[in-house]
């Protein structure tokens, strides 16, 4: 009798876990697209609602509870939307090169839909931290921008990430799309530690870090609670919207597949 191939063999496991008959449980099996699209249907819902709790009690903490600051008085309050959302900017560019990267050297699909699906929170979070900065920037250095080196590497932040989805959205081959993508993503990981380390290696406006892993927190706990907590809050949003979008990204690349049929014949 012959062997049955160990392709067949993963895909039959495969189309088992996805449609809820599991007879062999690997951790590798999620990393195919159509094992992965029902796994994350079931974990955005928990991540979206964690997100909005989250934010619910950072911002009750950052406008209600923490103390007025006595240099900025409440003016220093956008911090805890401009803090959280600069961290994540900088966070969500090395995880989208993380799997522009795994797409690269592996040439997973999955991995290229992940980076394409963080992109656009990526450049959402860059901009609310551009955003928030000039808000925040016009009470304390008297102007809405200044060519910092701390502000100017976060805006070439934005741009990256806008040419991350332009190419990827100028090739119509999704696969070429992914990798020609991926070498961008990879170059410009490069502007991430000089926009962290950009205050102590310039003499720049912007203040330097009031939170570090090496020394305490240069703020009141609350403050510091309340940006943590916010911090924590665009993180759970980050993953919800993630997930969701790439679960778009699945069915448009994997619209011709018998199991995205069966699914969308499960839909009604």
């Amino acid at each position: 009798m012959t062997q049955p191939t160990r392709e067949a063999a993963t895909m039959r496991t495969s189309t088992d876990l996805a449609w809820g008959t599991p007879r062999r449980w690997s951790i590798f099996q999620f990393s195919s697209p159509q094992t992965f699209f029902p796994l994350a249907g079931k974990m955005v819902p928990y991540f979206a609602a964690l997100a909005l709790v989250l934010g619910a009690v950072g911002l009750y903490i950052g406008l209600f509870v923490a103390p007025t600051d006595a240099q900025q008085g409440d003016a220093y309050r956008i911090i805890f939307i401009h803090v959280a959302a600069a961290w994540m900017s900088m966070f969500i560019y090395v995880v989208m090169a993380f799997w522009a990267g795994m797409c690269l050297v592996f040439n997973t699909r999955l991995s290229g839909m992940m980076a394409t699906a963080l992109a656009p929170t990526g450049a959402l979070f860059t901009f609310i931290a551009l955003w928030t900065g000039s808000l925040w920037g016009k009470p304390t250095w008297g102007t809405w921008w200044v060519w910092d080196a701390r502000l100017t590497s976060e805006l070439i932040l934005l741009f990256l990430y806008f040419g991350f989805i332009a190419l990827h959205a100028a090739i119509e081959d999704a696969r070429r799309a992914d990798r020609a993508a991926a070498v961008l993503a990879l170059v410009g990981v490069v502007n991430v530690p000089i926009i962290y380390f950009s205050v102590k290696w310039w003499n720049t406006l912007h203040q330097g870090a009031s939170v570090s892993l090496t020394s305490a927190p240069t703020m009141a706990a609350t403050m510091f609670t309340g940006m943590i907590v916010m911090a924590f809050a665009f993180w759970m949003y980050t993953i919800a919207a993630a997930l969701a979008r790439v679960r778009s990204i699945i069915l448009e690349r994997e619209r011709h597949a018998d199991w995205v049929a069966e699914y969308a014949r499960s839909r009604g």
